[in-house]
């Protein structure tokens, strides 16, 4: 025999919410967010003014060679403001790097109350003619930075000149001439750049070169052929250098103690 359950009655539909009520629940979900939002606000600002975030020690790291530890304290820390949560760490970099000789500064944050710096300075390879008693001067990365001339040890730095932006241009060519000219045992006391693009060399005798424009390979080969053969000239005519003029197609003019000469680079001095 086959038995059939009864059949079950449908469930009731489930009636959706009134659009009042519903618009009433969205409104006080955002009120209970924009109040968790601003009491995490509050605790957070409340935390911000808390003394123990104040920052009771600023380490400076770096090898400081022009620079004393009390020097850069006494320069930077009037420009700090802030603790912990709060200190601008960009204008706090800048307050460093706004102290004379500093090139760079990293800041960084250590929990909960210390100020960490490392700090680069600059390395001085070269004075920037400029304005009268300028103290500028062209670092090891070939930037124009001012701090107190004074401070150098070194007073044999060589100068450099050149329109703004081409310091770390000359630096280059100064790197590559230095060791062809202290192959006649001469040092480069100046190197000037003109506007035009010409170079110009002073040596520590008290000559003076010309050596004229092209690309740095160019004055540099031109440079080799000169130091190649003039030391030939000079003992020939027992006369010190004046100056040169390297900016002749075929060759280059010097002047002697006394006398000029005319060169053929591509060919020794006649009666050697």
């Amino acid at each position: 025999m086959l038995l059939r359950q009864p059949a079950t009655p449908d469930a009731a539909p489930v009636q959706a919410l009134p659009v009042d009520v519903r618009l009433m629940n969205a409104i006080a979900a955002i009120v209970f967010v924009l109040a968790l939002v601003a009491l995490a606000a509050a605790a957070i600002a409340w935390a911000a003014r808390r003394p123990q975030f104040q920052f009771a020690d600023v380490r400076l790291e770096g090898d400081l060679q022009r620079n004393s530890v009390t020097t850069v304290r006494a320069n930077a820390l009037p420009h700090l403001a802030g603790n912990f949560f709060t200190m601008d760490l960009t204008r706090t970099r800048a307050a460093f790097e706004q102290v004379p000789w500093v090139r760079h500064a990293v800041v960084r944050r250590v929990w909960p109350d210390k100020l960490v710096v490392a700090l680069e300075e600059h390395q001085p390879v070269a004075l920037w003619e400029g304005e009268e008693n300028s103290d500028k001067m062209v670092n090891s990365h070939g930037e124009v930075f001012e701090a107190n001339v004074g401070d150098v040890e070194d007073d044999s730095l060589p100068q450099f000149a050149g329109p703004e932006g081409t310091s770390a241009q000359v630096l280059a060519m100064y790197r590559r001439l230095q060791p062809v000219f202290s192959t006649m045992d001469a040092e480069m006391t100046a190197l000037r750049l003109s506007g035009r693009g010409s170079w110009k060399v002073d040596l520590d005798d008290g000559a003076t070169v010309e050596l004229g424009r092209g690309t740095q390979d160019e004055v540099v080969e031109r440079t080799t052929r000169f130091v190649r053969t003039v030391p030939q000239l000079l003992n020939k005519f027992h006369a010190p250098l004046e100056s040169a003029d390297l900016r002749h197609a075929e060759g280059y003019a010097v002047k002697l103690k006394g006398l000029s000469v005319a060169v053929d680079a591509k060919q020794p001095p006649a009666g050697k």
